[in-house]
């Protein structure tokens, strides 16, 4: 065949280059200035925002950070609704003393947050609605939570709280410094559950044969460490897993977490005072 009369067709270059990897000196792709404007410069990686796991794509990344951050502010806007709440109910004395001349309206508010959660779970993911019904679940749950710190101490409240804090805060940047090194915490799931239901059957008998201030703390301590896990675990997800438009569910599952763990807590420190 004639060189000549039939020229080769060469395929168009691939990201600058014709095949394989770059000469050594190239220079690299060129990126138009929209992509560079919307996740950074991509030519150094992922721009201001660190990838939150290994082999994320740019985009990908930047989207996930952007649900990450709207799930923490939802979450915030949770934890002061509750301390508003929970704090009037404990602190503001005709309130709780009202509750306790009335013991129907404390066994109903107990049973609230599970009416609120069934529907929130199934209407997760349509606005307005999954916010309106957060907003009643968290409500009923700080409902709960001022009743239970109206028979404590306030110095067992604050250490409780502060504790929370701590945990909370140190548990979710180890969760994030693992993530990008490529750690996995899928695995905890099973686990957690299964430690969960005898906790609660621990509880369940407890209140049926009450077995001393000892099996308080202990059942706090080990609550204490379970919801520990949990953190990690729902961190994660909220990292990898859950879909854009379940922010709503995030948020309740974290939620939840710090709640639980605040609980066991006051309930480990209330039996060791």
């Amino acid at each position: 065949m004639d060189p000549a009369r039939h020229p080769v067709v060469v395929p168009p270059p691939i990201s600058g280059y014709q095949y394989g990897m770059p000469p050594m000196g190239a220079p690299g792709p060129v990126y138009p200035p929209s992509l560079k404007r919307e996740y950074g410069d991509v030519e150094s990686g992922y721009g201001h925002q660190p990838p939150l796991y290994p082999y994320i794509a740019p985009d990908e990344n930047a989207m996930r950070w952007a649900f990450i951050r709207k799930v923490y502010t939802i979450l915030s806007m949770q934890l002061i609704l509750t301390a508003i709440v929970a704090g009037t109910v404990a602190f503001y004395h005709p309130v709780s003393e009202f509750l306790v001349r009335t013991p129907g309206i404390i066994i109903g508010i107990a049973f609230l947050p599970f009416i609120f959660l069934c529907p929130l779970y199934c209407y997760r993911q349509i606005f307005p609605l999954n916010l309106i019904l957060l907003a009643l679940f968290t409500a009923s749950i700080s409902f709960t939570i001022g009743i239970a710190a109206a028979f404590t101490e306030a110095k067992v409240i604050w250490e409780s709280a502060l504790l929370t804090a701590v945990v909370v805060v140190s548990l979710t940047l180890y969760t994030f410094w693992a993530a990008r090194r490529g750690h996995d915490f899928s695995f905890l799931g099973p686990i957690l559950f299964a430690s969960l239901m005898i906790i609660i059957v621990f509880i369940i008998i407890q209140i049926f044969f009450p077995l001393g201030r000892l099996s308080h703390a202990i059942i706090g301590g080990i609550a204490s460490l379970i919801f520990c896990g949990y953190i990690i675990y729902d961190t994660d997800n909220l990292i990898k897993r859950y879909t854009y438009d379940e922010y709503a569910w995030a948020s309740v599952a974290l939620y939840l977490d710090i709640i639980n763990l605040f609980l066991s807590l006051m309930t480990l420190f209330r039996a060791v005072n």
